[in-house]
């Protein structure tokens, strides 16, 4: 089908583009930005004026919940909340039922969000076998398979020796290892960040050298391996500022940050909200600045959900026996806007964060926009506001923002120039 979306402000961070014109589709990719072809006749328009044209959003956490946790979620629904929040292409974390640490499971994964059709999806595969951090995974086949990285979530290499047989295995075929940086010992029974609001609240601490001290030793890990690296869902200024220090040698690692973790901080914890449960969790409001000027300077390149959808009854008990994780994939743009009109970052930026800066982390084809590349785009209006909650995709209602306000909304979403989300 040809298409035509007419008269947007079309901002292409990976190329610096930000100025009011056309983009033409056809037969799933773009084919013109500006005036059309000479041959293309439209079948299709979009009014786009007064909407933002952007590379359709990547996320690089977003759990389907399938398979094995059909309670909390499903490829269908949370690819479909997905699409909602701007987002065209996700990673998928491992931890499933089983365990994404086989070709059938990651094939199983594609099949079946080929069949939604709601967003493209990348699974992350499991860095060791059943997660348990002592066996290797079949990385080459999982590869083969279609996974894009690997990683083994919260659930750390307890062995340092045995975290670094796997990370020279996976240098040796060029594959990227995803750090969730945290040590077990250190965190083992925590609920919330070891400080004044915890002490308050009676709740069991999870100090920031929880977070620094598995920084530095994957770090060294890294350096002394040659492993291309993702650090992902840093929670600590010292964390980010551990992150800058390797960069600054030369050392090619990424970042992410949990969108929420730049917006909350732990005093959100002061009434037993189990809703701001996470783990890792929420920090201090010097935490949460230095994250954010980490996201502003380019330290930390790519902003994620980290999208964890609950049933009910997970965040229904006592704070301490809840779930952790905010279901949050289709509040992603709109949360994020909150940062620009805030004056934390100006939208191309945001936009770069949102978009080139996860598609380029994990080398993904994806989080731009360009002539012969994939049409997958969102256009959002940035002068309205959605209010959370109001139409809810996701199976998790676990979301504290539910009921907020929010500047911006995603008008429609396009992966391969067809449209999966229309408000």
């Amino acid at each position: 089908m040809k298409l035509s979306i007419l008269g947007a402000r079309v901002i292409d961070p990976s190329s610096g583009l930000d100025q009011i014109t056309d983009i033409h589709v056809e037969a799933c990719k773009i084919v013109a930005l500006g005036a059309a072809p000479a041959d293309f006749n439209a079948v299709e328009t979009i009014d786009a004026h007064g909407l933002v044209a952007a590379p359709g959003l990547v996320d690089l956490n977003v759990a389907l919940r399938e398979p094995g946790y059909s309670r909390k979620g499903s490829i269908v629904s949370e690819t479909r909340a997905a699409a909602a929040g701007g987002v065209t292409s996700l990673c998928c974390p491992p931890k499933t039922k089983p365990v994404l640490d086989t070709s059938a499971v990651a094939e199983l994964i594609l099949d079946r969000a080929r069949e939604a059709g709601n967003t493209k999806v990348f699974p992350i595969g499991a860095l060791s076998k059943g997660l348990d951090g002592e066996q290797l995974a079949e990385l080459v086949a999982l590869r083969d398979a279609g996974c894009v990285a690997f990683g083994n979530g919260l659930e750390s290499f307890r062995n340092s020796r045995t975290l670094c047989r796997a990370l020279e295995y996976a240098a040796t075929f060029d594959l990227t290892v995803i750090f969730n940086s945290q040590d077990h010992d250190l965190a083992e029974g925590g609920l919330a960040h070891e400080g004044a609001v915890a002490s308050f609240l009676g709740l069991p601490g999870i100090p920031e050298t929880a977070e620094t001290v598995a920084l530095a030793r994957d770090l060294l890990l890294v350096e002394q391996t040659g492993v291309r690296a993702h650090f992902s869902q840093l929670t600590s200024a010292r964390g980010v500022a551990l992150i800058a220090q390797a960069q600054a040698r030369g050392l090619k690692v990424t970042a992410d940050v949990a969108l929420y973790q730049l917006i909350l901080t732990d005093e959100a914890l002061i009434d037993f909200n189990s809703l701001y449960h996470v783990q890792p969790p929420l920090r201090t409001r010097a935490d949460r600045d230095g994250l954010r000027e980490a996201v502003k300077s380019g330290v930390v390149s790519a902003i994620s959900s980290h999208h964890q959808p609950h049933e009910r009854d997970a965040k229904l008990a006592p704070f301490g026996a809840t779930e952790p994780g905010i279901s949050s994939v289709e509040l992603l743009l709109p949360l994020a806007m909150t940062l620009v009109e805030d004056g934390l970052l100006d939208l191309p930026t945001l936009l770069a964060r949102l978009s080139a800066g996860p598609a380029q982390a994990l080398r993904l084809p994806a989080g731009k926009l360009a002539v012969g590349g994939a049409a997958d785009i969102v256009l959002f209006d940035p002068k309205a506001s959605t209010v959370a909650g109001e139409q809810w995709l996701s199976k998790g209602e676990n979301c504290p923002f539910i009921g907020h306000s929010l500047p911006g909304v995603v008008r429609y979403t396009l992966v391969d120039g067809r449209i999966t989300h229309q408000a």
